[in-house]
């Protein structure tokens, strides 16, 4: 099992920031993959940015050029820095981390969520 605490959401205006941060515990060992996912009120759960224990990273294209995942490995720790937020990010905010098991079954752990709220 994987542990994953969230922090940094909160309220903003818009074209503020924020940063996200997400320490993951636990059986981290069968984890590559940890990244952000997010969910509007009435919208289906998105990924947001995602990055792979060597760094490879992939973004939606709503973000790009916006956000910026990044990872301590050392820590088990991933980060999302938002900048120029937009009243659209608003959305709970969800940590993944995803790995497989020795059968080769895909494991995904996920956080409890954190609130962003971009004002207009």
């Amino acid at each position: 099992q994987v542990q994953l605490v969230e922090s940094g959401g909160g309220l903003v205006q818009a074209g503020g920031s924020l940063r996200l941060s997400c320490a993951a515990s636990g059986s981290i060992f069968s984890i590559n993959t940890m990244g952000w996912y997010r969910q509007a009120p009435g919208k289906q759960r998105e990924l947001v940015a995602a990055i792979t224990l060597g760094g490879m990273t992939n973004y939606a294209d709503s973000v790009k050029g916006r956000f910026t995942i990044s990872r301590d490995n050392a820590k088990n720790t991933v980060f999302l820095q938002m900048n120029s937020l937009k009243p659209e990010d608003t959305a709970v905010y969800y940590c993944n981390a995803r790995g497989y098991d020795e059968y080769g079954d895909r494991l995904d752990y996920w956080g409890q969520g954190t609130q962003v709220t971009v004002s207009s």
